[in-house]
């Protein structure tokens, strides 16, 4: 799986160095990636998110604005306050990609979908 990521890495971002700050948002995109249950056996589903405009996923516009206001950093993204069962059902969700040409990485585990949910908000809501 890591493998497959920084390949997807490599070819997303090859090509010449953008200067420009117009040019920079453009280097804005996340492969987000979210595994239900174990790492090794669990159900991977991924997509890729661009910002300028948001596209390639079901909800780009809200994520890109959730991302926006945290600079990027989806851990910064304040959590909705909602109330999830307690049920644990593990998932994990990664990102791996650029924000306005600065690298970005993320990887968390959550106790189930309605807590990754309600703390990542829009950001890994592809299946919508």
């Amino acid at each position: 799986m890591a493998g497959a990521l920084l390949a997807v890495a490599a070819l997303l971002t090859a090509g010449p160095a953008r200067a420009a700050t117009r040019e920079a948002r453009a280097d804005t995109w996340l492969y987000l990636t979210v595994t239900k249950g174990s790492a090794r056996t669990g159900t991977v589903r991924g997509t890729l998110l661009r910002c300028d405009p948001p596209r390639l996923h079901a909800r780009a516009a809200e994520a890109c604005a959730e991302l926006g206001a945290a600079g990027g950093d989806i851990g910064r993204i304040p959590a909705e306050n909602v109330f999830c069962p307690m049920i644990h059902a593990p998932v994990t969700a990664r990102a791996l990609g650029r924000w306005n040409g600065r690298p970005v990485g993320f990887r968390e585990t959550y106790t189930s979908a309605c807590v990754m949910k309600a703390r990542t908000r829009h950001v890994f809501a592809f299946d919508d």
